[in-house]
């Protein structure tokens, strides 16, 4: 019978053909725009993770209790050892050393006097060590306005706005003065390689980027680290695997009596960011059941119009004496086909765009540009598990339920009345 209903909804394009247009499109706006919803709520506590809070964070537990004031005084010693330890207790994270540092930028002309300064919140990261991940980790590749990344020690970045401020070019000389992790005065010279914008207030206002082992000897930490942060392999972050991490590092290495001992903190526990990661979930929720009920509806509308459209040919049928619960299952087990097929096209058309927004994004620089928290400029999507099956949900269902609903009418009506529809 499935083979029978097919052929004919093949050969009668009027009965088929808008509905599958119909649940096409409805399924793929529900595959993109769960992706969509999905990309940029995840996106931005991504950004905030790579460039803040790890998905988690190893520092000393005095650090922890600062840690809004960057205390290096309180910073990690042998962080490399932590690191190396890091590996082993987890090998399916990636770690990275990291200090963040506060400072004055001083540019001086060829006679050495001063001519320009301004304030920055910088950054040692590892540039350029080959296996490091951090340049593709804060996007700095894509961020870069002028000149180049650095590729060797002394070299350094600036947020654009600032060089321009101080009116430094690439291969101009400037001073980073600051605090070493001892409190004496820091006094480095570095050279401007490059500039760097990354569509953020909060990054792009005054910001320095330099090598983690120039800025070790600028502050006196060597081998030392204000924090080693954690990632996921996956890319995004998970509660309950970030959980587990937290509670086993802090077993075997939190001691409560020293307040310089480690402590490893999940991503939910720092800067509010555990209500931005229970918000989320619970907006995406929110929004994703919103989206599917206002597609089925109108699914549902689709398959009641159609069904109510072929009462005359109802009526034919029930006159050449095929019995009324026949015609009723084989309206639904058409509405069954149909849903099924329009799902299946709605997704398949629906997941190269989902794809094209997660690789490529949309830019929404230019209204982000008085944003003062750290948010991505390119939102992208992000493909789930949930988009290959999720379209299903309005595809099939309210197809179904739609048809269903119209096709009780033949029960309602006389074999005369659906005669006399016929006629008309």
């Amino acid at each position: 019978m499935i083979k029978f209903l097919f052929l004919g909804l093949i050969r009668d394009k009027h009965r088929s053909f808008l509905p599958l247009i119909v649940t096409t499109i409805g399924v793929m706006l529900v595959v993109v725009f769960q992706s969509w919803v999905t990309g940029v709520l995840d996106g931005s506590i991504e950004y905030n993770a790579n460039f803040s809070s790890g998905h988690v964070k190893v520092m000393t537990v005095a650090y922890s209790e600062n840690m809004d004031q960057v205390p290096n005084d309180l910073a990690l010693l042998d962080a490399d050892q932590i690191q190396n330890d890091l590996k082993l207790l987890f090998p399916d994270m990636k770690w990275a050393e990291r200090i963040h540092f506060a400072g004055l930028i001083d540019v001086p002309d060829e006679f050495g006097e001063t001519v320009n300064q301004g304030t920055v919140l910088g950054f040692g990261v590892d540039l350029i060590s080959p296996q490091s991940e951090e340049v593709a980790r804060m996007n700095i590749n894509e961020a870069l306005k002028r000149g180049k990344i650095p590729e060797k020690q002394g070299e350094a970045l600036l947020s654009d706005l600032l060089a321009g401020k101080l009116k430094l070019n690439m291969g101009d000389r400037f001073t980073l003065i600051s605090s070493t992790m001892y409190g004496e005065m820091a006094v480095y010279n570095f050279i401007l390689s490059g500039t760097v914008e990354f569509g953020t207030t909060a990054l792009d206002r005054g910001t320095i980027i330099a090598d983690l082992n120039d800025i070790r000897y600028a502050l006196n930490m060597e081998n030392a680290a204000g924090e080693i942060l954690g990632f996921l392999k996956e890319g995004y972050f998970d509660t309950e695997k970030t959980d587990k991490v937290v509670r086993i590092f802090n077993d075997k290495y939190f001691n409560k009596e020293d307040e310089f001992s480690p402590i490893m903190i999940s991503l939910k526990d720092q800067n509010n960011m555990g209500k931005l990661v229970e918000y989320s979930s619970k907006l995406l929720g929110l929004l994703i059941l919103i989206f599917i009920l206002a597609m089925s509806i109108i699914l549902w509308n689709a398959g009641l119009l159609g069904g109510i459209r072929r009462y005359g040919e109802f009526g034919m049928r029930l006159a050449i004496g095929e019995e009324k619960d026949h015609v009723y299952k084989t309206m639904i087990y058409e509405s069954l086909i149909i849903g099924i097929l329009g799902s299946v096209f709605g997704v398949c058309i629906g997941m190269p765009l989902a794809w094209y927004l997660q690789t490529y994004g949309i830019n929404f620089g230019a209204m982000m540009k008085n944003a003062t928290i750290m948010m991505p400029s390119v939102f992208k999507a992000h493909i789930t598990s949930q988009n290959w099956y999720i379209g299903f949900i309005p595809g099939v269902f309210s197809t179904v339920i739609g048809t269903m609903l119209s096709g009780i009418g033949i029960y309602k009506r006389q074999t005369a009345q659906l005669f006399k529809e016929l006629e008309s």
